[in-house]
C-alpha cells in the first residue's frame, strides 16, 4: 500500500472531473477541522453510514467510508476505501485534504478538498478526478453519465452542505 503522505497534488490528466463548491459563513479553521475529522462525519451527516480509520498516520491514513445516495424514499448504499493525507492550515501554501480511492467501484479516483479564507467565511471546494472504472469500452462513459454526476456529486454536495451547516452553527454559538 502506498503511504498516504505520497499522494501529492491532484492529477491533471484525468478525463472525468466533478467539482462541488460551497461558501461557508465560518472561519477556515472550523471548516477544515470538521472536514478533516472524517470519523465524525456520520455524527453530522445522516447520509453517511460509517467511516472507519483502518490505518492511522501523522498526516492521515487509510479510511473506509460508506454513504447512502438517496433516490426519493430509497437509499443506494455505496462504499470505498481511500488513502487520506492532510495539509493543515499553516503547513504549506494552502490547506487541503487529499484522498485516493484504492478499493471499491471508484478505485483510482483522486479527490481534493481545498479551503480558501474570505473576509466573511470560507470557500470549500471538493474536486474529484478519475478515468472511470476499468471496464473496457464503457468505463469512462459510465463515469461521465452515471457515477460522477449521480453518485459522486450526489454524495459530495450533501457532505459539503452538511458540514457547512455544522460549521455555521458552531460559529453562531461561539
Amino acid at each position: 500500500m502506498t503511504a498516504a503522505s505520497s499522494l501529492g497534488p491532484l492529477p491533471a490528466d484525468r478525463r472525468v472531473t466533478t467539482v462541488d463548491e460551497h461558501f461557508v459563513r465560518a472561519p477556515l479553521q472550523i471548516m477544515f477541522d470538521l472536514a478533516a475529522d472524517v470519523e465524525r462525519w456520520p455524527v453530522h451527516l445522516a447520509h453517511y453510514r460509517y467511516v472507519r480509520m483502518l490505518e492511522r498516520t501523522a498526516d492521515g491514513g487509510l479510511v473506509e467510508m460508506s454513504a447512502n445516495r438517496p433516490f426519493g424514499i430509497l437509499d443506494w448504499p455505496t462504499w470505498w476505501t481511500s488513502l487520506m493525507t492532510l495539509s493543515r492550515p499553516g503547513d504549506g501554501p494552502r490547506p487541503s485534504i487529499r484522498f485516493r480511492h484504492v478499493r471499491g467501484v471508484t478505485a483510482g479516483m483522486d479527490v481534493e478538498w481545498s479551503f480558501e479564507s474570505r473576509p466573511d467565511g470560507t470557500v470549500a471546494r471538493i474536486v474529484h478526478v478519475w478515468n472511470g472504472p476499468a471496464v473496457p469500452l464503457i468505463g469512462e462513459l459510465a463515469a461521465r453519465v452515471v457515477i460522477a454526476p449521480v453518485f459522486v456529486h450526489g454524495i459530495a454536495s450533501r457532505t459539503l452542505a452538511g458540514l457547512a451547516k455544522v460549521a455555521e452553527r458552531s460559529t453562531k454559538g461561539a
